[in-house]
């Protein structure tokens, strides 16, 4: 992007509840299955630190939660812990936000850095994406749609 950022936008209907697509995205049980056996570490209040831990012990990804307002929004600041390069890029801001439309939920992901042409958002973008079969079995239906834009 010409202004020194890099960003992306993830947007997917998902047929559910807001509470259950909620739950699904800050319960280990849902992070575990379908999250390659990751395990999500927080007490999920305003200014609490988080981190994503490997299966085998080792951190993935760790951060501060800025906001957090159930069922409907979570801001994350963001930092990856398990490659260099990342990690040199300092934390992003991640946002999760929730919103009830004619029988699903829209999710709406975002995530920016204040790096141009940032190696972590290209990466964080491939892991919502690739998520995305998670978000079909929440509530037992599949998606309605999918829509992805990423920024630079």
């Amino acid at each position: 992007m010409a202004d020194g950022k890099s960003s992306f936008v993830y947007v997917t209907y998902v047929r559910t509840s807001p509470e259950e697509l909620w739950a699904a995205h800050t319960t280990s049980e849902f992070m575990k299955k379908y999250w390659f056996g990751m395990n999500f570490e927080t007490d999920w209040k305003a200014g609490s630190p988080w981190k994503l831990i490997f299966p085998d012990g080792r951190i993935a990804d760790t951060g501060e939660i800025v906001e957090f307002d159930r069922p409907r929004r979570i801001v994350l600041k963001w930092r990856n812990e398990f490659r260099p390069d990342l990690t040199a890029e300092g934390y992003a801001r991640c946002s999760i936000e929730l919103e009830p439309q004619d029988g699903a939920v829209k999710l709406t992901i975002s995530h920016t850095i204040e790096r141009a042409d940032s190696k972590f958002v290209e990466a964080v973008f491939d892991g919502w994406a690739g998520s995305s079969k998670a978000d079909c079995r929440i509530g037992g239906a599949p998606r309605m749609n999918f829509a992805c834009r990423r920024a630079r």
